[in-house]
């Protein structure tokens, strides 16, 4: 089949480009990589390369002519192939998606909902509401508080906490900046730490309700599980009949079969948040997000924290640089880091634990938390067969099951087990159910944060990834030479940018600084709408604020950051 050669998008501006020369003939062979012609474009001139061996087989628009972006302007195919034309038959396509007129609608009486909604986390609460607008008629099920793991157990309660831990790093600071306090020393009431975690949550969990009170949305408390007709049981007796089900089952910890992991005084980060008491030593089983985080908040409480990951290095999905640093600046602070650390046993004895690692000597303390990430829940799965991956429910691009008419975005799915990630799959799993698929969940430019002191986000590839595929270039400019961070003391850290060399193309934004969360969000919209380099520059960041870090380290990957010695 005879492939397609377009006018490139090469910018967020760019409508149209014009065509230098082609510097192939019809008829000639080309190689995948080899120079088919040259464009021009306002901003820039380029090549553009065949992306596969072919012949050229047609050119549609000549040298001199200005031709609109993904217009076709020629094709490659096999020796003497002809060329697609209107009146000619379409290629026999793959079956197409299951789409939501699929299910058997018709058979489902007028009582019944549009859509039932399994699971009250960020996927399902965010597909029920999005359902609601919609013009759904809508039910959502949940076992047990509303907001799911990341606002009962995970992202709101730990942010809490290194809230705390921030406010006591302050306090550390405060001398050093003419602040006296007679008296700095603390200690941690962690009943008042729990009370203050759960007013919070409770604030978010109530207005999740009033949220979904506001659409209209029935809210059933109970387990939920699918039946072969797929409607929904409610805890096994109350039956809900539905046109359409959203599977948003969320996640559960991740367990290791490692001996003397029963023991009560081993924690899973659901029980951690509940602790009222500041162990005097804690071992982190995974040096992962979750970890990391709940190590520096206990470690800044007072907790002698050891670490012990199995990978080469802590955060292994973040850059290897941004990685190094943090690890540098945790261990600084007090926290023991071991790597490539193989975990034994745990035993306990005389009230604590004994933990044996490999090749390196026993590890005593008085509690320990096993961190080594969450796998998707299933419960609600019912009496219906789904396609599985390794425990995960398999969906397409629309979050739809291997069953149409079932969609399961969030956690349950393992693509991206993040919550903003769920929100999107949420609102794309609930379009697609109410209004047949067309809508995709673009989650490769999910941003990630690590809400240590300082912050770790990143976007894109890393380094090693963009390496691997293109010729780049990278930037980077320290927070230690920026105003706000100078005056805020925090001027940890740096923004590194990846780029590819030929084109400006952003590929990856690293960053390990004061208000990395906030700031990475700027570099996802310049990535998702393919901002080049050189078009970022030519916007302006107030002064002074940590923006300007991102600002230098675009201007860097141009050797053109201005606030950086000359390079030699």
């Amino acid at each position: 089949m005879a492939l397609e050669v377009i006018m490139p998008k090469a910018g967020v501006d760019m409508t149209e480009g014009q065509i230098v020369q082609w510097n192939k003939k019809v008829g000639e062979f080309v190689k995948e990589g080899e120079v088919l012609l040259e464009i021009m474009t306002d901003k820039v001139s380029m090549e553009l390369e065949a992306e596969e061996d072919g012949y050229l087989i047609a050119i549609l628009k000549g040298d001199g002519e200005t031709v609109p972006v993904t217009e076709v302007i020629g094709y490659l195919g096999e020796e003497g192939e002809n060329i697609p034309t209107a009146g000619a038959a379409a290629p026999e396509a793959s079956p197409a998606p299951a789409t939501a007129s699929a299910s058997n609608d018709d058979n489902k009486s007028d009582n019944a909902y549009d859509i039932i909604v399994i699971g009250g986390g960020p996927a399902g609460y965010v597909s029920a509401i999005k359902a609601a607008q919609l013009g759904g008629k809508v039910a959502l099920v949940e076992k047990s508080e509303l907001g799911g793991t990341c606002l009962n157990r995970g992202c709101i309660p730990t942010k809490t906490y290194l809230h705390n831990a921030e406010i006591i790093e302050n306090i550390g600071h405060a001398a050093n900046r003419g602040i006296v306090i007679e008296n700095p020393n603390f200690t941690v009431d962690m009943d008042k730490v729990l009370e203050t975690k759960n007013k919070v949550v409770n604030t978010l969990v109530g207005g999740v309700a009033g949220l979904l009170r506001s659409y209209g949305v029935d809210v059933h408390k109970g387990i939920g599980t699918i039946t072969k007709d797929k409607n929904v049981l409610v805890n096994g007796s109350e039956l809900l009949e539905t046109k359409k089900i959203i599977l948003a089952g969320g996640s559960k910890v991740s367990k290791i079969n490692v001996p003397g992991m029963e023991s009560s005084l081993v924690m899973t980060s659901d029980d951690i948040l509940e602790m009222n008491e500041v162990p005097e030593s804690l071992v982190i089983i995974g040096g992962g997000v979750v970890g990391i985080e709940l190590g520096q908040a206990f470690m800044t409480f007072g907790s002698k924290v050891t670490v012990i990951e199995m990978m080469d290095r802590i955060v292994p999905a973040m850059d290897a640089e941004v990685s190094k640093n943090l690890r540098l600046i945790l261990e600084r602070k007090g926290m023991t880091i071991l790597t490539d650390t193989k975990l034994q046993e745990i035993i306990e004895e005389d009230g604590k634990l004994r933990i044996k690692v490999e090749g390196k000597d026993d590890i005593t303390a008085n509690k320990a938390l096993l961190s080594i990430g969450r796998v998707p829940d299933l419960e609600g799965i019912g009496d219906v067969e789904f396609e599985l991956d390794r425990g995960r429910i398999k969906v397409n691009e629309y979050m739809e099951t291997s069953v149409p008419g079932i969609y399961a975005p969030g956690d349950i799915n393992g693509t991206k087990m993040l919550a903003h990630a769920a929100f999107r799959m949420g609102e794309v799993a609930a379009e697609n159910a109410l209004k047949g698929n067309h809508a995709v969940a673009k989650l490769n430019l999910t941003p990630a944060a690590i809400y240590t002191l300082p912050e770790v986000a990143a976007v894109g590839l890393t380094e090693e990834q963009a390496r691997e595929k293109y010729d780049v270039q990278i930037g980077k400019f320290n927070f230690a030479a920026n105003g706000r961070a100078i005056a805020s003391d925090a001027a940890q850290g740096f923004v590194k940018v990846i780029a590819d060399k030929k084109y400006g193309e952003v590929l990856g934004v690293h960053i390990i600084g004061p208000a990395a969360a906030e700031l990475i969000n700027e570099a996802s919209t310049i990535i998702e709408m393919e901002i080049t380099v050189e078009e970022m520059l030519k916007t302006i960041h107030g002064h002074p604020t940590f923006s300007e870090v991102m600002y230098e380290a675009f201007a860097d990957v141009l050797g053109l950051a201005v606030h950086s010695p000359k390079k030699k």
